[in-house]
């Protein structure tokens, strides 16, 4: 069925518009949620859109998106200030992930090929080969094409999409930088992976949802440590 007219774009712009705002977007939910947007920091459309290289128009669609999410709130006369992070926020997200993530890895289990296991093994080759040479971007592009493989074996497409849009709330560079995360990351995957080959479905539930537990924690602790949990920052 084809969508109404109404639904579909009109031009390349305005779909290439709506490609920067989700991108401006992912760019300040990573900075909030990793802290670098600290929390009672104004959020600066001309400083923003200099910043990243774009228009203020996508800079105040992305904010929009932004506080619907509650991540930020818009001040009168004054801006978007970014609202306090608190450490239930972190264990909700990371719960919604590690919650969707145990019914993809049992169907995963189930479906998954000999090939596409393969696949994740040469994928988690290349990842410890990225956390070796301290590669952040690869590091953060491979975990995520291992984890977006992993879900899409299980066949259950809706899920996956749905997992993919929780994980927008997962801070990849924080991962990424933190050579200890890496290392325990490679090794999970790998028993994951022997998990897989013998089907052991209770053993690859544990091994994936072992991957939130461990980040919520290790972005808890981050956080925690940096003052963002304790100070609503400044002009809040």
């Amino acid at each position: 069925m084809n969508a109404p007219l109404s639904a579909q774009p009109r031009s390349g712009r305005r779909l290439r518009r709506a490609q920067l705002s989700d991108e401006v977007a992912g760019h300040l939910r990573a900075a909030i949620m990793s802290g670098s947007l600290r929390p009672g920091t104004f959020i600066r459309l001309d400083e923003t859109a200099a910043e990243l290289g774009v228009s203020i128009t996508p800079v105040r669609e992305a904010l929009l998106k932004l506080r619907g999410e509650g991540m930020v709130q818009l001040e009168p006369h004054r801006g978007h200030v970014v609202l306090p992070l608190t450490e239930q926020d972190i264990e909700d997200i990371f719960w919604l992930q590690a919650t969707i993530a145990r019914e993809l890895a049992t169907a995963a289990t189930d479906r998954i090929t000999d090939v596409e296991i393969d696949e994740l093994d040469r994928l988690n080759t290349t990842l410890a080969g990225a956390v070796g040479s301290g590669d952040t971007e690869a590091i953060a592009a491979i975990e995520f094409s291992f984890h977006r493989a992993f879900n899409q074996a299980s066949r259950r497409i809706k899920l996956a999409w749905f997992m993919l849009n929780a994980a927008r709330y997962m801070p990849a560079q924080v991962f990424a930088t933190d050579p200890q995360w890496g290392a325990a990351t490679v090794d999970h995957h790998g028993r994951l992976i022997a998990a897989l080959r013998r089907r052991d479905t209770t053993a690859v539930v544990e091994h994936t949802v072992w991957q939130f537990t461990d980040a919520a924690r290790r972005l808890t602790e981050t956080l925690d440590r940096n003052g963002i949990f304790s100070s609503a920052g400044p002009n809040l």
